[in-house]
């Protein structure tokens, strides 16, 4: 095992404590007095304890937001809530090794691959940093008689519940945090139970930024009991999701009690297209771990490869091939490519795909059972999977798995290869590859998701949007049109005579 020190000594965070609540700046236990455990899904060890909230600590939460954001929050000036959201970057990039640490033993993520992150984290707090100072509105010409001021003003649209999925603690918990401070909302952040560590350690250095108290707060405990009361509750202005399409189903049924705002981003099958005149060699690493990534966690993972016929056996291979070879193990060994699923429970929902796929008759080039030799055994390991002779009604090609299994399919034209591709109710992401340009244009466009990437994938940029189409939810995070989300208009019309 390749370590390096850093990253092998343990946070002084998990000190045996249990992991107290940020509610209206103090970090306090949860009323009823119940906790639940955290493990590290590479060894099964227990991490911590943790706080469970539920429904009257969410209440005590949003009224502490609620009086921030009609308080002294509403007085801070564009550059000040700037300078507060570049102090909590410094502090996320001073202590970004121990955050990535805590993300490896909470859910996995091969702190070789999170470490290379940093720029990425740590520039998109920046990046709303910048955007605190420009929220504008504009002036419209009046067309009504007499004289009369028009314009559009911005306004910040209140109290955010914002839940977010384990699948990236550090960089979910920032990108929310920071956007809700640009747009000078206050929020109530509900972690997920299987990974609440990272996004606790960030309320921390909220405080030491000198965030105000109550304007950022944090509520660990489940999605049934704190999740949903964060999500009916009549004072919550505003609820950002991210997760599944089933937990955004319960979440927009719930919001109808004050008819809230919602940016929901759920999940997805996208498909990832070859064509033969792609560039093989970047092609197959490509492709491979625009599923592999993060043991295939990801949201907008590639898991519907497309292969053109003339070269779907060669490809295929290839790509299975790159799989076997990657090096799966404890994600705080350095040379781990690809770490543990994040539970038992994920393990479960994985391999009972994984079995389901052979059932109606696809086949296993590589991988296609859970790894349980030797350390294997202890925690949640899954090798990278590849299944050819699949066909679009499968259930491996239509529903969302959540792990490193890839359904390699053949297609023949490029019409009849669009179609499939958009044979889906998700629309998150897809990708193209291919040398001839406009042919990649011509596709891209055609494809009926939030994200196409051509020649590459999983590639993300703060300035630009990312979200779904269809079932995969709708509002976007990233760019302006993110800042957007957590912004009312208003419409000004001043008599001047």
């Amino acid at each position: 095992m390749t370590t390096n020190p850093k990253f092998n000594a343990k946070p002084a965070f998990l000190d045996g404590s249990v992991k107290k609540m940020l509610i209206d700046g103090r970090w306090v236990e949860a009323k009823a007095g119940r906790s639940f455990e955290t493990f590290n899904p590479a060894t099964g060890e227990l991490l911590a304890r943790v706080a469970e909230g539920d429904a009257e600590d969410v209440d005590l939460a949003v009224a502490a937001a609620r009086r921030a954001f009609e308080g002294p929050w509403r007085s801070f000036k564009p550059n000040q809530r700037q300078n507060l959201i570049l102090k909590l970057a410094d502090l996320v990039s001073q202590h970004y090794e121990e955050l990535c640490v805590l993300d490896t033993l909470d859910m996995g993520m091969p702190i070789g691959r999170s470490i290379q992150n940093r720029e990425r984290v740590v520039g998109s707090v920046r990046y709303y940093a910048a955007q605190a100072m420009n929220i504008h509105g504009e002036t419209i010409e009046s067309s009504l008689d007499g004289e009369f001021f028009t314009a559009a003003l911005k306004e910040p649209i209140g109290v955010v519940g914002a839940i977010i999925p384990w699948n990236s603690p550090l960089f979910a918990t920032v990108k929310k945090i920071s956007v809700a401070l640009a747009a000078g909302c206050t929020l109530v952040l509900k972690p997920a139970e299987e990974a609440p560590l990272t996004p606790l350690r960030v309320g921390e250095l909220c405080l030491e930024a000198g965030i105000p108290p109550g304007v950022v707060n944090i509520v660990s405990g489940f999605g049934e009991t704190a999740g949903a009361r964060l999500s009916a509750h009549p004072d919550v202005d505003k609820i950002a999701f991210t997760g599944s399409h089933f937990t955004g189903q319960k979440i927009i049924r719930a919001s109808a009690v004050n008819v809230k705002k919602l940016s929901m981003e759920l999940g997805g099958k996208s498909p990832n297209i070859i064509f033969a005149d792609a560039n093989l060699d970047k092609a197959v690493p490509g492709a491979a771990m625009a599923t592999f990534n993060n043991a295939g966690q990801i949201c907008c993972a590639g898991t519907r490869m497309y292969v053109e016929r003339a070269i779907y056996d060669e490809f295929v291979a290839r790509v299975a091939e790159f799989g076997s070879k990657m090096r799966v193990g404890n994600g705080l060994d350095l040379q781990t490519q690809m770490g543990p699923l994040v539970s038992t429970e994920q393990l479960t929902r994985v391999t009972d795909y994984l079995k389901i796929g052979q059932q109606e008759g696809a086949e296993a080039v590589t991988g296609g059972q859970r790894l349980t030799e030797g350390a294997f055994g202890k925690g949640n390991f899954v090798p990278p999977t590849v299944f050819r002779n699949v066909s679009d009604n499968m259930r491996i090609a239509r529903e969302e798995i959540f792990g490193p299994v890839i359904s390699a399919i053949p297609f023949d034209t490029v019409d009849e290869v669009v179609q499939r591709a958009n044979d889906t109710p998700f629309g998150l992401g897809g990708g193209v590859w291919t040398r001839d340009v406009g042919k990649a244009h011509k596709v891209a466009r055609r494809i009926r998701s939030g994200t196409v990437w051509v020649n590459a994938y999983n590639v993300m940029d703060p300035s630009v949007p990312f979200g779904g189409y269809k079932m995969s939810g709708f509002g976007r995070e990233g760019g302006v049109h993110h800042v957007d989300e957590y912004l009312q208009t208003k419409a000004l019309i001043l008599n001047t005579d």
